[in-house]
């Protein structure tokens, strides 16, 4: 019989093992999940049944940014406890994913297992050795011509930040102090976007409207709610816009001056393009 793809991603969940691996048992078992899980099991490329349901809190952030700092790639690899987080399979698979994401640039987690064997026979083999769910979680993939690719990984391996800037040419080995200084801000810092432009109109709809009623519960004009509601959402900007946030080293000036001061003594147009934020176990959004 046929088996489709939402057959092999159900055993897949039920079992841990790859999607190679569940697409040939349930072949093998002409469909039949229990069979399936059977022959995976005598295979040892399954966990246990219902290991997906166990939670994957634990694990660890890792980037790779090339020598020339043009490309560069960011990966949450999960377990389930502590312990295997800082085992040394643990660690080599999570390296081994890293360099495959790197290497190949897949779109999705699926299809890094699906066109890399090897990565998805290394995840059935740490999996049956430490006895734990282990999970891909997301990974993000970039490219900066023309620009540099800053990361920094927070001790403990469970902070990790990625951050790309545009336009940088002259001052490069000064720039880069600097650039980690700001993926530094990044991982402290927590901000939600670069811009205050980039934050999401309902978002802002939702913070001015809690502004208001809060200033109207304080016995404020009606007529002057609105303006008192725009400052506190100044505020909400400086605290959560990344080149609007006080720098952690001089909170004197703010991120996007210490830009301005470096674009200034080099005649450059340096720009934040974007960052990423990997925290460990963070909804993924």
């Amino acid at each position: 019989m046929a088996i489709t793809a939402a057959q092999v991603n159900e055993l897949r969940q039920k079992t841990g093992a790859g999607m190679m691996d569940c697409k040939k048992a349930l072949t093998e078992a002409d469909g039949d999940f229990d069979k399936a899980i059977e022959i995976l099991r005598k295979k040892g490329t399954a966990v246990a049944t219902k290991r997906a349901e166990k939670s994957t809190n634990e694990g660890m952030i890792l980037t790779k940014v090339s020598d020339d700092k043009i490309s560069g790639a960011i990966v949450e690899v999960n377990c389930e406890t502590d312990f295997v987080a800082n085992s040394d399979d643990f660690q080599k698979f999570a390296a081994a994913v890293l360099k495959g994401i790197y290497e190949t640039k897949p779109a999705t987690v699926n299809e890094l297992l699906e066109k890399n064997q090897d990565i998805s026979d290394k995840l059935n083999d740490v999996m049956g050795k430490v006895g734990e769910k282990i999970q891909i979680s997301r990974f993000a993939i970039e490219n900066a011509p023309g620009g540099m690719l800053i990361d920094y990984i927070h001790l403990g391996s469970k902070l990790g930040v990625l951050v790309k800037f545009d336009n940088v040419s002259a001052g490069k080995d000064e720039f880069t102090i600097i650039g980690k200084d700001i993926a530094m801000q990044v991982a402290a810092m927590k901000p939600i976007c670069v811009y205050r432009e980039e934050v999401p109109k309902d978002l802002i709809e939702k913070e001015m409207d809690i502004y208001e009623e809060l200033a109207r519960k304080e016995g404020k004009p009606e007529q002057i709610l609105e303006k008192i509601a725009q400052g506190r959402l100044n505020k909400y900007y400086q605290e959560n816009c990344l080149v609007e946030q006080a720098f952690i080293k001089d909170n004197a000036k703010s991120v996007g001056d210490l830009l301005k001061e470096f674009n200034s003594k080099h005649g450059t147009q340096i720009k934040i393009a974007r960052f990423r934020r990997f925290h460990l176990g963070d909804e993924q959004k």
